[in-house]
């Protein structure tokens, strides 16, 4: 149940300004950190800012929802709707700067097969992609971990494709009126895939961006759903509750509408500036990464080696004691 969820309690927010102010302090974190000997100037012209952090972000969610539709075998929408909101929940309070979209990406995708249960294996996942499989299975694998811990653990998602097909099984038993009420379903779901490109998924609820969906395919269609809604839908519920749905239906439509188009001729600078200024030390193909993972490897085979000494000294005191212990003697009785 949505209502009493994890992304209700922890991951849903008041209005975009408090997103976009999370945003920025993950991005205000990062350059504090690793610009400590530059100046104010210095550090503009290095680092990314976070509306720069956002479009590249933004460029990158285009790129999932591309990798998920051409995904072999084909994969559900709900798997993208997961995907897309484990990404954007990432990206609240992790700058781009410090881990890479194009490793985060793959792996929300990857982390959202398997909650959602679309039963891939990691050969089957980078089976579909050009270019080295085993290096982007090793990217896959050594970030899961840290995406659920960034995420919380909180990975059950409400998606609005289940309050939907609700929908439209109520239209059909309890609105006969409407004929032919499948008409809408494209519609709606143009509208749906438009709003996984937003924040819609931390600011309503699943089943008021179903009804604002199912409602502007309704007016595409010149189909008055009007009664539908007042009467038996809401039916019951305060006229002062219905206005606030109203408002927040408008509210969700003005943003899936108008929604900024990404400034594409800029992404090649933009990535050409990440690539500079990313944080080395969770970049996978750079020296300083490397470098670590061996350093943790070998303090790991420190720790075991150490493990395996103490137990070995341990069983060697116990067998010494058992091959020392005196004789039993039984007592006489005289």
């Amino acid at each position: 149940m949505f209502a009493s969820s994890s992304q209700l309690k922890h991951w849903m927010f008041n209005n975009e300004g408090e997103i976009q102010s999370l945003r920025q302090e993950a991005n205000a974190r990062y350059v504090e950190e690793h610009g400590t000997k530059m100046s104010e100037e210095q550090r503009q012209a290095y680092f990314l800012s976070a509306s720069e952090e956002r479009h590249l972000c933004r460029h990158f969610e285009f790129v999932l929802k591309e990798f998920c539709s051409r995904f072999q075998p084909p994969m559900p929408k709900y798997v993208l709707g997961t995907a897309l909101c484990y990404f954007k929940r990432f990206y609240i309070n992790c700058s781009a700067m410090d881990y890479h979209p194009k490793d985060i990406m793959l792996t929300c995708v990857y982390l959202a097969s398997k909650v959602e249960e679309f039963n891939v294996s990691i050969n089957q996942f980078v089976g579909n992609l050009k270019g080295d499989r085993e290096k982007f299975a090793n990217i896959i694998l050594t970030f899961e971990l840290l995406l659920m811990d960034k995420l919380n653990y909180h990975l059950l998602i409400h998606n609005p494709y289940r309050p939907m097909e609700g929908l439209f099984i109520d239209l059909k038993t309890r609105f006969r009126v409407l004929e032919n009420p499948e008409k809408l379903r494209k519609g709606a779901e143009e509208f749906l895939e438009k709003s996984l490109m937003t924040d819609v998924c931390m600011l309503f609820a699943p089943s008021q961006v179903a009804l604002t969906a199912v409602l502007v395919s309704a007016a595409k269609e010149k189909a008055n759903l009007d009664r539908y809604v007042t009467e038996t839908l809401l039916k019951g519920m305060s006229p002062e509750d219905i206005k606030k749905l109203q408002v927040q239906i408008k509210k969700l439509r003005y943003m899936v509408k108008s929604q900024e188009q990404i400034p594409r001729e800029q992404m090649a600078h933009l990535q050409r500036k990440l690539d500079h200024c990313r944080n080395q030390e969770n970049n996978p193909e750079s020296e300083v990464y490397k470098r670590k993972l061996q350093e943790m490897l070998n303090e790991d085979e420190e720790i075991q080696t150490k493990k395996r000494k103490k137990i070995s000294e341990e069983q060697k005191k116990k067998d010494d004691e058992l091959l020392f212990m005196p004789s039993y003697v039984p007592s006489s009785n005289t």
